[in-house]
């Protein structure tokens, strides 16, 4: 009977093991397929030499002349535009993805994370694609990028759009500060259970089984060897978020520009070091979007009932009927 119970337990220790091993991805996500081709920029900085991954889709209608860049959000990398990519292509745009550094398929680089430094790169990319002009899309983490880039490059962008985008308010304001190695600390604690719990309470209204992908994804990578690598560059650019706002800046941008809000978003960075009433009293995207509208000269605000913190996967057909109507 001993010997029956320890072949049992055996049994399932190796199911388990196999679970976590089939679910487990390198922190370059070398085992998740990307919709399109991947490409690499070279990019160096503090005497290291790192590479940015991106996708550039060729139109697949009649060209139009005209170049989308999107920016992605900060738990997420260029695997979630898929759908956006795909309709942009078929209405004629050139579209370019990139994998900020630190980020997707990118290289996990331990260097000061700046959103300056982050534009730059992009604007060069753009040059080596001899792309001269850019509609630039940024999402949540995304967002603040994509502003920061319009307020460096104006010349370069076309048009600026953001989806839900975080730092809508300065974090610094009612967020208690945390170091980095604090956060990093966190970091580590993350699971791929915690992560499944965190998408569903924090960016969609209702759970679909398409989003397991991006569970799928988050999560396999907490059991890299290398997760900790992973872990530290999640903590050095939460701490580059909350450091380096935009919010105040939105006056100063001088391009035309279009905010697709979910009103149900209620992201804050930090938000689990808030009480409960803090919690409640910030990140309401119903009055952020508004709010931030009346900021930026000239901007233009579709929001969207009933939708969360990514309402191109959300309502995707209405996301993107307000996307394409729009550029």
């Amino acid at each position: 009977m001993k010997r029956l119970f320890l072949f049992a337990v055996a049994f399932i220790l190796n199911i388990n093991l196999f679970a976590q091993k089939t679910d487990t991805l390198s922190i370059t996500l070398e085992q998740v397929k990307y919709a399109y081709p991947i490409k690499y920029f070279p990019v160096q900085l503090e005497s290291q030499d790192l590479r940015m991954a991106y996708m550039d889709v060729a139109p697949s209608s009649k060209a139009n002349g005209r170049t989308v860049m999107l920016f992605h959000g900060k738990n997420f990398g260029g695997y979630y535009w898929t759908n956006v990519i795909k309709a942009l292509s078929e209405n004629g745009y050139r579209v370019i993805i990139p994998d900020q550094i630190g980020f997707g398929k990118s290289s996990k680089a331990f260097v000061h994370y700046s959103f300056h430094q982050m534009a730059k790169w992009n604007s060069q990319l753009l040059d080596s694609l001899k792309i001269n002009k850019s509609v630039i899309l940024g999402h949540s983490m995304g967002g603040m990028l994509a502003t920061r880039f319009a307020l460096l490059f104006p010349e370069k962008t076309e048009k600026l759009v953001l989806e839900n985008p975080i730092g809508l308010e300065d974090y610094r304001a009612f967020v208690p500060y945390v170091t980095t190695e604090q956060q990093y600390k966190t970091e580590l604690k993350t699971t791929a259970e915690s992560v499944k719990k965190y998408y569903q309470n924090s960016y969609f209204t209702e759970w679909k089984p398409e989003y397991d992908e991006l569970v799928r994804i988050a999560g396999g990578v907490t059991f890299s060897a290398d997760y900790p690598r992973w872990a530290k560059v999640a903590a050095l650019t939460f701490t580059m978020i909350y450091e380096q706002p935009v919010v105040h800046e939105f006056p100063n941008v001088k391009v035309p520009t279009l905010l697709l809000i979910g009103k149900e978003d209620k992201t804050i960075v930090g938000k689990g070091l808030l009480n409960k009433e803090d919690q409640r009293k910030y990140g309401q995207y119903k009055v952020l979007g508004k709010a931030t509208a009346a900021k930026i000269p000239g901007a233009k605000l579709i929001e969207f009932d009933g939708v969360g913190h990514i309402p191109h996967l959300e309502k995707p057909e209405e996301f993107l009927k307000a996307l394409i109507g729009n550029l």
